[in-house]
């Protein structure tokens, strides 16, 4: 089995590509990744990615983050492969590379509100983050559910990264795998980390010509992060430890996730330097939480850290509502200084007008600036 990339491989790799930059995708007609990826629909859906695709190069992306649905693979399987196929196809006919992750652990608990994901016409709830009243980004006392939780199914998740990671091993459509989003959320803690595990050791012994990555977003906050060292603390970490150390020991380039202000970003790129490695931010953006694309996206070029800012444009997914959690946080205590007029992700408007046309102006600027340097190497 493969071992995780050296330093100097990974630096190698990250060297040899332009800046990465780029967003979380789904089509704005698609209320969920069911609808993305299954059968039903899926020729207009394409149609309108497509569209949309054409907007992602021409705002000064290259690459994109996306998330193929396990139960549409399981129920559908050769039209799920098949329909992947169309996308990369589609992405890479813009210039678009795609980063594929496989597992989730925001996932909500079964409970009141609860409905198990089925293929067929996705119901949504105008108004929340996600279309679903009961989505993984409210506040929750008990153990998010997933699939992973049943052994027949766990093994049939081994068997959908095998597949698509064997296809795909040597395809330079796919720029990095990111094996595992948010582990340890929805109070999930290493509740997950037996088929992460299996997941990687899978990933490994194909050898992809990819990188795998599996992205820290869990840090302390306020002062204490000051006094925060990555490399002593992190495995003692309250919740999230165990799976974040698992993270920074077999990821061959470190990914992270921040919502947070300007200065929080700072104090975890400081933090993520002392590991040696290329950085990438798979999500950021969130404007209600001062966390912007005037401060974000110069930073990431100064820095040479790739990024994906969460969503493009905005729809039935309504990720430019603000989380659950975020609401109710709010009306526990409404002297929180969070500002509810911004959208909260999303870079562009359902006429595919800019959210904010000076954001655009700053994106573009930036990544002609990084491709011109890159030429000139």
């Amino acid at each position: 089995m493969a071992n995780v990339w050296t330093r100097e491989r990974a630096w190698e790799w990250y060297n040899a590509h332009p800046w990465l930059r780029g967003c979380n995708f789904m089509g704005s007609d698609c209320a969920n990744r069911i609808d993305m990826w299954q059968s039903l629909h899926f020729e207009e859906r394409l149609a309108v990615a497509d569209e949309e695709l054409a907007l992602v190069a021409e705002t000064g992306f290259n690459t994109i983050r996306i998330i193929p649905e396990y139960i549409v693979w399981r129920d559908e399987h050769d039209a799920c492969m098949e329909n992947f196929e169309k996308f990369l196809t589609v992405a890479a006919k813009h210039g678009i590379s795609c980063m594929v992750v496989f597992g989730n652990d925001c996932m909500p608990p079964k409970g009141e509100g609860w409905r198990p994901l089925a293929l067929g016409e996705q119901h949504y709830d105008w108004g929340y983050h996600g279309g679903r009243k009961n989505s993984q980004h409210g506040s929750f006392s008990t153990v998010g559910y997933h699939l992973l939780d049943e052994p027949e199914e766990a093994e049939r998740h081994y068997e959908w990264v095998r597949e698509i990671v064997e296809k795909y091993k040597n395809d330079e459509r796919i720029v990095m795998w990111d094996v595992f989003n948010e582990p340890g959320n929805s109070n999930r803690a290493s509740r997950s980390l037996p088929h992460i595990k299996k997941f990687f050791e899978i990933i490994r012994e194909i050898d992809p010509v990819q990188p795998l990555t599996m992205g820290i977003y869990a840090f302390p906050e306020g002062e204490d992060l000051e006094h925060f060292d990555i490399e002593r603390d992190m495995a003692s970490y309250p919740k999230y430890g165990e799976v974040q150390q698992f993270a920074m020991e077999n990821s061959d380039i470190v990914s992270f996730h921040c919502y947070g202000s300007l200065e929080r970003n700072v104090m975890i790129i400081k933090q993520l330097k002392k590991l040696g490695r290329p950085i990438v931010n798979t999500e950021w953006l969130a404007r209600c939480l001062e966390n912007n694309v005037e401060e974000m996206f110069p930073l990431f070029f100064l820095e040479g850290i790739g990024n994906y800012c969460w969503g493009f444009v905005a729809g039935k997914y309504q990720t430019y509502e603000p989380w659950n959690s975020i609401w109710d946080r709010y009306e526990k205590d409404p002297n929180l200084k969070w500002d509810f007029t911004k959208w909260f992700h999303d870079l562009y408007r359902p006429s595919l007008r800019p959210y904010n046309p000076k954001e655009i102006e700053i994106i573009k600027r930036f990544a002609a600036l990084a491709d011109r340097q890159f030429e000139g190497k």
